[in-house]
């Protein structure tokens, strides 16, 4: 029923959804202990390969029937496991996807969902990575449908889609809406001879965001309202008060994977490599320098009250590590990446059941202030952590060589 994967695929192949990994992580070097960073607490080196770990603990606690409805955090995390199904070929991995998705996409390619929010497209990747596994051409039809909904979809003035299409919603730009949709519409363009209008309207939605969400210290703000009427908006310039890690992380991770899709001459690839640098060094500056992780609230750090949050650390680690591969960032990042790595690697644990935990992960999260981020519960094995560190798991357990793309200007 399902066919193998194909022998060699490329990174053209499934854009950013088909990533690689290859040697061991770079260590830590002096120039952290010269500028006065201490290192992490060492880790003792295990054959352990924690995302098998994490996705048979996982798979072990759900079913493809109990593990929730359609939704992104469960779409993130089969995302996860279905890279390292990649990795491994455990036939089992891919099985379970597919059981989970043949719950909503009936065999004729219908789908029973509005995708009415960028959030209920982003589990759409699973139906692009269906297609390509398996040639249903019911799994086709049920990604066109968000393809096609994207043509009526609301807009800003300058054109970025709107998190979701409802009053609550309407003309707010949230950074988190960019990885639900983006990464979905360059793989999707590229299975479906349909790379043209996906690459530049992914390109146009990170640009159009980074234009409104990045801040002069790299990082982004939560959200922006063209309309100024929502309750965390600044009346003068539409942007939430704060850099709430997540968001942060989601569009880090979005702009690396669209990076990887683009043409080496797309006309905005200089645009979304600018915005990548600058938030890069953002994130080395706010760096915890104690655990390698990053704080809830990003740049607050120095409150007592602050907290470091282990999904949106494994963004961070994940987009500086690939962008160094890629050659979207300056090889040192590969050492703020290691000391994420190992900061995130601290907050899993195996309990008595044998089976992983993994601490420290916010709750999901609307816009607020300080004290709304710092108040969010703190999960063990919420599915955005587990997603988000597979992700990280199979780009940081080995670590290639920049590919020498020449993207360093």
């Amino acid at each position: 029923m399902r066919r193998r994967l194909r022998a060699a695929l490329t990174a053209g192949a499934l854009a950013t959804a088909l990533l690689t990994g290859a040697a061991e992580a770079v260590p830590a070097t002096s120039a952290l202990a010269a500028a006065g960073v201490p290192a992490p607490a060492a880790r003792p080196r295990s054959t352990t390969d924690w995302s098998v770990a994490v996705v048979d603990s996982t798979t072990a606690r759900y079913t493809p029937s109990t593990i929730g409805g359609w939704s992104y955090p469960v779409g993130l995390y089969l995302y996860g496991q279905y890279l390292t199904y990649r990795r491994t070929h455990d036939a089992r991995y891919l099985s379970y996807i597919k059981s989970y998705v043949d719950r909503f996409v009936k065999s004729d390619g219908s789908i029973d969902q509005s995708f009415n929010s960028l959030d209920s497209m982003q589990a759409g990747r699973l139906l692009v990575i269906l297609h390509h596994e398996t040639g249903q051409d019911r799994y086709r039809k049920a990604a066109r449908k968000i393809r096609d909904r994207l043509d009526t979809y609301p807009r800003t003035s300058d054109g970025g889609f709107w998190h979701a299409d409802t009053g609550s919603r309407a003309h707010q730009l949230w950074s988190d809406g960019v990885y639900m949709v983006n990464p979905f519409l360059v793989e999707y363009g590229r299975e479906f001879g349909d790379a043209t209008y996906a690459n530049d309207e992914a390109a146009k939605q990170l640009y159009v965001y980074g234009s409104h969400l990045q801040a002069p210290n790299g990082l982004l703000r939560h959200a922006y309202d063209e309309s100024r009427t929502a309750s965390w908006a600044d009346p003068a310039t539409g942007l939430a008060p704060e850099h709430w890690c997540r968001a942060v992380g989601w569009y880090a991770m979005a702009v690396t994977d669209v990076l990887d899709a683009l043409p080496a001459r797309h006309p905005r690839r200089p645009e979304l490599l600018a915005v990548l640098r600058k938030l890069a060094a953002g994130l080395q500056t706010y760096q915890d320098p104690a655990t390698g992780r990053w704080f809830q609230v990003i740049d607050k750090g120095g409150r007592a009250d602050n907290w470091t949050e282990t999904s949106c650390s494994s963004m961070f680690t994940y987009a500086l590590s690939r962008g160094v591969q890629q050659g979207y960032l300056d090889p040192h990042y590969a050492q703020v990446a290691q000391r994420g790595y190992e900061g995130v690697l601290a907050q899993l644990s195996v309990g008595s059941d044998g089976r992983t935990d993994l601490a420290g992960i916010s709750v999901g999260t609307n816009v607020g202030d300080y004290a709304y981020y710092i108040a969010r519960t703190r999960a063990t094995n919420d599915f955005h952590g587990l997603g988000a560190f597979l992700i990280m798991n199979e780009q940081l357990r080995t670590t290639p060589t920049p590919s020498g793309r020449g993207d360093q200007s």
